[in-house]
């Protein structure tokens, strides 16, 4: 099944964090947090301004985003458990990743 979001909504999917810290100690599931951090899975063609026009989003498929605690609503498409969010709800882009990605 696709999955296509409307207006200026994104589909996320989380990237878990890290089992361990960094002094080596494993963290058991019920400690952990949920991670604030995704990869934009899919876009919305963009919001309406006040004459009518589309504006285009600022994030694309396939970008690294960090995103508020609790934003966005959780959905099961496909057997992946995602997150349905505004573009206002992401709190920026993470270029490391997005330069890793270009160079590879």
């Amino acid at each position: 099944m696709t999955f296509r979001p409307l207006h200026d909504r994104v589909v996320v999917r989380r990237i878990e964090a890290e089992e361990k810290t960094a002094g080596g100690i494993i963290i058991p599931d019920t400690a952990k947090e949920k991670p604030q951090e995704g990869e934009i899975v899919a876009v919305g063609p963009g919001a309406r301004d006040e004459s009518g026009k589309v504006v285009a989003l600022d994030v694309k498929a396939g970008d690294r985003v960090l995103f508020g605690k609790w934003s966005g609503t959780e959905v099961r498409i496909d057997g992946q458990d995602l997150l349905i969010m505004k573009e206002s709800d992401i709190m920026g882009v993470i270029e490391q990743f997005a330069a890793a990605q270009k160079a590879a």
